[in-house]
């Protein structure tokens, strides 16, 4: 596990946004995984600014989502599939056909697991997986607890999560909300794994991540087995290393 620390957020954004590029130039037709959130929002902005500047071709890559909300619309704004296409999809004039989403509905969700990481496999498997880091540790939707050797599947979503979409979204509590995931295990057989995380909220579960010990209570502490991972950390997020 390699460490790079950033004096802002903004300096950590530039610096992924040009990883990324940097990546699809070394490999014009990768296969790279995304995630959603807080931290990779902005990221993504200036990824766009960046492909753009530097006329990076795209032409060839497949991008794909590494986890999903389920029970809700695709075109809700907080799935998934929404907030990529929104950010990163659509600016970027990406088709369909080469945006890869686990799915928010599905009579059998094993089986779209199942399917979606065969399609990966298909293309390629993924060349990088840019990660964000949840606060109690967890990547995708594996929560603590989650074994390493899982793989791609439908998990349960934590309560305050659940309860802001049933808000958001209007969802009667009969019907079952949950998150869809590449499985640790899937995430490990990346080529390479980037994760970032920025702000003083972060701090504590970075230090653990990092330097603690290899737990599944910190499903994140498995970065550390990775031969070919980095971690990038604005000041904040590293002030207790």
């Amino acid at each position: 596990m390699d460490i790079m620390t950033y004096p802002s957020p903004q300096s950590l954004d530039r610096a992924a946004a040009q990883l990324l590029a940097r990546t699809i130039a070394r490999k014009p037709d990768a296969v790279i995984g995304l995630s959603t959130g807080r931290t990779t929002g902005s990221i993504h902005r200036a990824f766009c600014e960046e492909i753009r500047r530097s006329k990076t071709d795209i032409s060839r890559v497949t991008f794909f989502g590494i986890d999903e909300v389920t029970g809700v619309s695709r075109e809700y704004a907080g799935a998934c599939y929404k907030m990529l296409k929104t950010e990163v999809m659509d600016p970027l004039g990406i088709p369909e056909e080469r945006f890869l989403m686990l799915p928010t509905e599905a009579d059998d969700f094993a089986a779209a697991c199942r399917a979606f990481t065969a399609e990966l496999e298909r293309r390629g498997g993924a060349e990088l997986i840019f990660l964000g880091l949840g606060e109690n540790g967890h990547l995708g939707f594996n929560q603590p607890g989650t074994p390493f050797s899982s793989t791609a599947w439908h998990s349960v979503m934590y309560p305050e999560l659940e309860a802001r979409i049933r808000r958001e979204t209007g969802t009667p509590e009969g019907k079952h909300l949950g998150g869809v995931t590449l499985g640790l295990q899937d995430i490990l057989q990346a080529r390479n794994l980037v994760l970032a995380a920025k702000g003083t909220s972060k701090a504590a579960i970075v230090q653990k991540m990092i330097q603690g010990p290899v737990t599944e209570d910190v499903p994140a502490s498995v970065l550390q087995e990775h031969t070919a991972c980095l971690v990038l950390l604005d000041r904040d997020a590293a002030s207790k290393l």
